[in-house]
C-alpha cells in the first residue's frame, strides 16, 4: 500500500499521558453534560465544544454554531465565564485573537467547528465535547479526541448525539467509547467508509478488488510488498525481459490491474 515508503510505528502514549475517559451521551443528558463541564471549570480545566460542518450549507454550519454558542453563553454567562468561538466567517486576524485567548487560560470554553482538529495544542484543556457526533467520522472524532489529554491531569471526551441514531453511527459510538487504540479504530474507519480510489482522488467508497481486501490482508499486503522490494534489489527490473512485459502490461490496461491488485 505505501510503496517504496518507510513508514514508523507509534503504539504508545507519550510520557505521563493518561488515556481519555470517553463517553456517549444524548441530548436528554445536556443538563447533566453541562454539570460536568461546570465542575471542571472550578477545577481550572477549560473545554472544547465543537460542532460538525454540514457540506451542503455555509449558512446552516454558522447557524448552529451560533446556536450553539447562544445556548452556552446562557448556561456560562460572563462575567463568571468566558467563552471563545472559531469559525468560517471571522478572519484570519480574528482566528488567531480568539485562539490565543484559549492558549493563554483567557476563556474557558472554545466553541468551534473542525478547524481545531489538528495544530491546537492546550495541555489545560480537559474536556472535548462533540456536538451532532454521528455526522462524523471515526478517524475524525478520534482525531478530535486527541486535542484533549495532553496534560498530566485525567481527560474526557463527550460525544453528543440525538436520540435517534442508525445502526451505524450506534457501532461508531460504540467504537469509540470502547477503544483508545487509533490503529483499532483506523481499520473500523477503513471497514466502514472504504479506502477510496488508489489512484485517484475519491477518500471513500469501497474498492472494486477482485483479490484481496485492504482491512482483511494487511499481514498478506506486508508480506507482498517485502517479496516485490526483494524483487526490486535483486534484479533491476527495467532489464529483466519478464518484469519489462509486466510494466508494458501494466499500462496498457491499468483499470485492470487496479481491481486485481
Amino acid at each position: 500500500v505505501y510503496g517504496d515508503l518507510d513508514t514508523t510505528l507509534l503504539d504508545e502514549l507519550p510520557s505521563g499521558r493518561k488515556p481519555i475517559v470517553t463517553k456517549h451521551a444524548k441530548e436528554s443528558q445536556r443538563l447533566a453534560v453541562w454539570g460536568f463541564l461546570r465542575s471542571q471549570i472550578e477545577m481550572g480545566h477549560q473545554i472544547y465544544v465543537v460542532f460538525p460542518l454540514i457540506a451542503e450549507s455555509e449558512t446552516l454550519d454558522y447557524q448552529n454554531l451560533q446556536q450553539g454558542y447562544d445556548a452556552l453563553v446562557q448556561e456560562f454567562p460572563p462575567p463568571l465565564f468566558q467563552i471563545s468561538i472559531v469559525h468560517g466567517k471571522l478572519t484570519n486576524e480574528q482566528k488567531a485573537l480568539e485562539m490565543n485567548r484559549f492558549v493563554n487560560g483567557e476563556t474557558q470554553i472554545m466553541v468551534a467547528t473542525t478547524v481545531i482538529e489538528v495544530g491546537v495544542n492546550v495541555p489545560n484543556a480537559s474536556v472535548m465535547v462533540i456536538e451532532s457526533a454521528e455526522r462524523f467520522g471515526l478517524a475524525q472524532l478520534h482525531q478530535l479526541r486527541g486535542r484533549v489529554g495532553r496534560g498530566n491531569t485525567q481527560s474526557y471526551c463527550i460525544l453528543m448525539t440525538g436520540l435517534k441514531l442508525s445502526q451505524e453511527a450506534r457501532y461508531r459510538m460504540q467504537a469509540l467509547v470502547q477503544s483508545q487504540n487509533g490503529f483499532e479504530i483506523s481499520e473500523l474507519d477503513l471497514k466502514l467508509r472504504g479506502p477510496g480510489n488508489l489512484e485517484g482522488t475519491e477518500q471513500s467508497g469501497l474498492l472494486q478488488l477482485r483479490l484481496t481486501q485492504l482491512a482483511e490482508d494487511t499481514m498478506l499486503i506486508a508480506d507482498i510488498r517485502a517479496f516485490a522490494m526483494e524483487i526490486m534489489q535483486s534484479q533491476p527490473p527495467l532489464f529483466n525481459t519478464h518484469m519489462e512485459q509486466l510494466l508494458q502490461d501494466y499500462a496498457a490496461h491499468k483499470n485492470d490491474y487496479s481491481r486485481i491488485a
